[in-house]
């Protein structure tokens, strides 16, 4: 009887976050609503004399109304340029366009095809879980490739193949921030964060490596706990797999998927070597006229340098692998990467209108500078700044599933609140991304969360969404514990996030 009562009340929490996702209006009506907020806040805000200090300049900044004759012929003469001006889109396009010749050709899938297969068995866990959050490099590949492959992998060692499955979307989705290289979500996130920190600090710059550093130590440690998870608490609660499903799926790479990884593996080696001889030298070409590292093209450029990986390693791969046969593959490729990413251009039009908007009224250093004064009173020390940022990224993140959406609107008010309070817009971005992806799994409103329900009711019939999510909690509880803590014993070692990355502002 207890146990009903507890799964009737725990269906009950569901269907409340479920009900109350659905009932959010879509991210960019949510934008749209948010810019005509801070027009009207702009208007009262003025009225009511609402002025700050700059904690920078000293100078005392006062609310700009926006709804005037002056506002009015602002927005109509510069909504085009704040779309085209907008730091993240032009980042993010460049990038899917190498990312889409790469994933048309077929070198992603077969990338975390040999990844999993050619692992020691003992490894197998790890493996699973650290191609899931490697798979983040191109967006997609992860959810639909790899999360059915570990299921099938899984049965075909003997152990219960909704382990494999569950691995491999806490790998994907719960550590959607983690990878040992740039992915598409760097940039569009940094730029949002330079956005923001620039409502302080013109001069600001936030590079896509800007926690880079700290999101390749993550991969190791969530691969880990991710690995224990899975072994000591899922499969023992799941038991032996006694289903009737069998897996005769070929999992094996072809003759000409072979040849393509290694006319890749070739192409890519190049380019590296390249990249090599360009840094390592003190004047190598690829280095500031200074001979600076840090400032240099590789790490400012470091975007092009991904486009140009990606699509020599996945014309070579094509060629090898036979699915490119001529220029007109490379520009599908590139034109179906596109067409993925019509979403977010509609999303960046109106996200950049409220950026504009927020910057232009000022409202974001005024709620900056009263924020940092509120949290100053309660003196709250940064592991709770952290623990606190952490818990609330999360939780938005429950209703609003992109990340990029999410902070497009928190960044602009704690980007700043951190600054005023001696932390970089380096440091906001990296406790955000730790609640942000911890909470992906438990979330209904994750885009793909049917998607993993059809792939599991191959094995389970009976499964639905509370299945989901009780085998995915202890997997966001332990990220979110051992992330957090692992970002506090950065901070207090003063590591820093990525190259040129402080952990501390100073004005």
């Amino acid at each position: 009887m207890e146990k009903k009562q507890k799964k009737k009340f725990f269906d009950a929490v569901l269907n409340f976050v479920e009900k109350t996702g659905n009932a959010l209006p879509h991210p960019v009506t949510l934008f749209a609503i948010a810019a005509l907020l801070v027009l009207i806040f702009s208007y009262i805000g003025h009225l009511a004399g609402w002025s700050v200090i700059h904690p920078g300049t000293k100078e005392t900044i006062t609310v700009n109304n926006l709804l005037t004759i002056e506002g009015l012929h602002r927005i109509m003469t510069e909504m085009v340029p704040n779309f085209t001006g907008f730091a993240p889109l032009g980042i993010v396009l460049v990038a899917m366009l190498g990312i889409g010749v790469a994933e048309y050709s077929g070198l992603i899938n077969s990338s975390i095809k040999m990844v999993v297969l050619y692992s020691p068995k003992k490894l197998l866990t790890f493996t699973i879980v650290f191609a899931g959050i490697m798979s983040n490099i191109a967006s997609d590949a992860g959810y639909v490739l790899l999360i059915p492959l570990a299921g099938i992998i899984f049965h075909a060692a003997g152990r219960h193949p909704i382990a494999g499955m569950v691995a491999a979307f806490a790998g994907v989705s719960g550590g959607f921030s983690a990878n040992l290289s740039i992915s598409t979500l760097d940039p569009m996130l940094s730029g949002l964060s330079q956005e923001a920190a620039r409502i302080l600090d013109p001069n600001v710059v936030v590079l896509p490596t800007s926690n880079y550093y700290f999101m390749v130590a993550s991969t190791f440690v969530i691969s880990g706990v991710g690995t224990w998870i899975t072994e000591k608490i899922i499969e023992p609660r799941l038991g032996k797999y006694e289903g009737e499903a069998v897996s005769d799926e070929s999992t094996d790479l072809g003759k000409n998927e072979r040849k393509g990884v290694l006319y890749a593996a070739i192409a890519s080696g190049v380019i590296f070597a390249i990249i090599l001889i360009g840094i390592i030298p003190g004047n190598g070409f690829l280095r500031a006229m200074d001979g600076s590292f840090l400032t240099s093209p590789f790490i400012t450029g470091i975007i092009t340098v991904l486009f140009v990986l990606f699509v020599v390693a996945g014309i070579a791969y094509g060629i090898g692998a036979g699915t490119i046969r001529s220029d007109n593959d490379v520009v599908m490729g590139m034109e179906s990467s596109m067409k993925s990413m019509a979403l977010y251009i509609v999303l960046a039009f109106v996200a950049a209108q409220f950026v504009s908007f927020f910057n232009w009224s000022d409202l974001g250093i005024i709620i900056a500078v009263k924020g940092a004064d509120f949290l100053k009173s309660t003196q709250l020390n940064m592991t709770m700044m952290v623990i606190l940022f952490v818990l609330l990224s999360g939780f938005f993140n429950l209703f609003v599933g992109s990340a990029s959406a999410k902070w497009a609107l928190l960044a602009p008010i704690f980007v700043p609140i951190f600054m005023t309070l001696g932390f970089s817009p380096d440091l906001a971005q990296a406790v955000y991304r730790i609640g942000d992806s911890t909470t992906n799994i438990i979330s209904p409103m994750m885009s793909y969360f049917a998607l993993i329900i059809a792939f599991i009711r191959k094995y389970d019939k009976d499964s639905g969404i509370g299945t989901i999510i009780s085998l995915m909690v202890p997997y966001s509880i332990g990220f979110l514990i051992v992330w957090t803590i692992m970002l506090v014993l950065w901070i207090a070692v003063g590591i820093p996030l990525g190259p040129g990355a402080t952990i501390f502002y100073t004005p």
